[in-house]
């Protein structure tokens, strides 16, 4: 691919046409043009960097051939307007609040409250929100309709309706400060017995089928005496040349943390290249490898589809996944972006190296591979080389014969940056001795690594409360850990100790803690079932 390709409009679909944009600097993000150029303002700021949910939209994407979630030939996915850069939704769809109106639109009108003039109908999530008292101030009101929509979209479509803790999840990415989540998720149950609207997905489909491209997209706009390029290939192929032949430039993914450099430092990114139309890329898939059959998650996949494979092979890590972020964040962020980010808090590599994950990496035609733990150097540093990006993460399945286990501590519960993050991988022998161990964590260092001297102390030791002493006792000479605003320095190491304490209460041989004696999820259900029993014992 030519770095000197001719300029493209950005083309996607947004309220019922193709529309054509020109001329906006490559870091414009969706919610600013909504607002500002399409005068769509339901959608709003809040957080201004993917935490809060109010700048909630859906996009659509034309499904894979046995998607399981399509709806109608659709993919859906709730992601942050605000940390999303216009450019990128070349080729999709894009729903606001806004487009709810028009599909009730053939309803049926009915008379106002007066009487007088007849109003559009309001759509079952809408209209559950109302009857249910779901909104006070209104500000976050549209992020939670978009992501109840999504929700209502995908369950209408497999002909499911969702749990109550189901509704909880897919909304842990939209604050209420006001109403609370007791009503909101009354809504969220309410909106599946009201008579159904659905989307005519038909043409969407056919718009987005003409704005299908084998070629890949170049966009470039000014910026004062410069030009910005806006890059995005759509095969590997095109990838590694454009890599090379452009190493400075930023690569793009799921903008979840490259968005909040533009937004929150007003950094100037200069080129960009978007990694988010390579499907290739996009790979998560069983293959055998080297060391035998391995789990390779291309660095293009998504977190949630990642963090799903993961779950759905390797014990201990649904909690994990369930709260890392938010969904919004989930669809949008990709597994790789997140390795490569090397931030020392990030909930993917200590989970990775747990697993004895390997990363792979991609220069022109070059692909090597390394294990994980030596990938990272210092602080957000790492050993990629000019030119070379990350292609992949291969997982060992071998290592799913070990009991596995992740802990994330936040200060909130959900949707929260941990303070720290410790993930395990045992494997015991007949004698109950420790035979492998796996000790890895996030937030108590530079970068993420695993406490070698606290494996040391486990390794041929017998499994019981001595060796696990002997292992907390080592782990302050793996981790000097540092104080700031989520945790001091002494919490920290306090907790990581405690954390291996876990791992042996819930693993040992005799009387080890049930699942229920340790996980919240086990709990929640009952809580939010003796609430609303209680409240409709009161309204009785």
């Amino acid at each position: 691919m030519s770095s000197t390709s001719s300029t493209q409009p950005i083309r996607f679909y947004h309220q019922g046409r193709v529309v054509d944009i020109s001329g906006v600097h490559p870091t414009r993000t969706v919610l600013d043009w909504l607002r500002d150029d399409a005068h769509c303002t339901g959608t709003k700021e809040g957080c201004n960097e993917g935490d809060c949910g109010a700048c909630t939209v859906v996009i659509g994407e034309l499904a894979a051939p046995g998607d399981k979630d399509a709806v109608n030939g659709l993919k859906l996915q709730s992601v942050n307007a605000c940390i999303q850069f216009l450019p990128t939704l070349n080729g999709k769809a894009l729903f606001t609040v806004e487009d709810l109106k028009g599909q009730c639109a053939g309803q049926g009108a009915h008379g106002s409250q007066h009487g007088k003039h007849p109003v559009t109908p309001l759509h079952p999530v809408q209209q559950a929100l109302v009857e249910c008292h779901g909104s006070q101030c209104g500000f976050c009101t549209p992020g939670f309709v978009m992501s109840l929509w999504s929700n209502y979209e995908q369950h209408q479509s497999c002909g499911t309706r969702p749990s109550r803790q189901q509704l909880a999840d897919d909304l842990s990415g939209n604050l209420c400060r006001c109403t609370g989540y007791r009503p909101i998720l009354d809504a969220g149950q309410r909106m599946f017995d009201l008579p159904a609207v659905r989307l005519d997905t038909q043409p969407v489909v056919q718009a987005l089928q003409t704005l299908q491209n084998e070629s890949a997209f170049e966009y470039t706009a000014p910026l004062g005496v410069r030009t910005d390029h806006f890059h995005a290939p759509k095969t590997l192929a095109q990838l590694a040349q454009l890599r090379m032949d452009k190493p400075r430039a930023q690569i793009l993914a799921g903008s979840t943390d490259v968005g909040l450099w533009v937004n929150k430092q007003f950094r100037d990114l200069g080129d960009i290249i978007y990694v988010g139309d390579v499907e290739e890329l996009k790979a998560v898939e069983e293959r055998s490898g080297a060391q035998g059959p391995e789990l390779y998650i291309g660095a293009g996949a998504s977190l949630e589809a990642a963090w799903s494979a993961l779950a759905e092979r390797f014990e201990g890590l649904t909690d994990v996944w369930l709260r890392f972020a938010s969904p919004p964040i989930r669809h949008a962020g990709t597994m790789g972006g997140n390795v490569a980010n090397g931030s020392p808090i990030g909930d993917s590599p200590p989970v990775l190296m747990a697993l004895d994950a390997q990363i792979e990496l991609r220069q022109g035609e070059r692909v090597r591979r390394m294990p994980l733990t030596d990938f990272y150097v210092d602080y957000m540093k790492n050993k990629l080389e000019p030119g070379e990006f990350v292609q992949a993460v291969a997982v060992p399945l071998s290592v799913a014969a070990r009991r596995i286990r992740a802990y994330k501590i936040s200060k909130r519960f959900d949707c929260d940056i941990s303070a720290l993050c410790g993930a395990f991988s045992l494997e015991l022998g007949a004698d109950d001795k420790v035979k492998a161990i796996r000790l890895a964590f996030g937030g108590m260092a530079a970068i993420v690594k695993r406490a070698a001297k606290a494996e040391a102390a486990l390794v041929g030791q017998p499994w019981t409360q001595a060796s696990v002493d002997a292992a907390r006792a080592a782990l302050a000479e793996d981790f000097t850990p540092l104080s700031d605003m989520r945790a001091s320095a002494a919490y920290r190491l306090q907790v990581a100790q405690n954390l291996i304490t876990r791992l042996w209460l819930e693993t040992r041989r005799q009387d080890a803690l049930p699942q229920e004696a340790t996980s919240v999820w086990s709990v929640m259900p009952h809580a939010v079932n003796a609430a609303a029993a209680a409240a409709t014992a009161e309204g009785a």
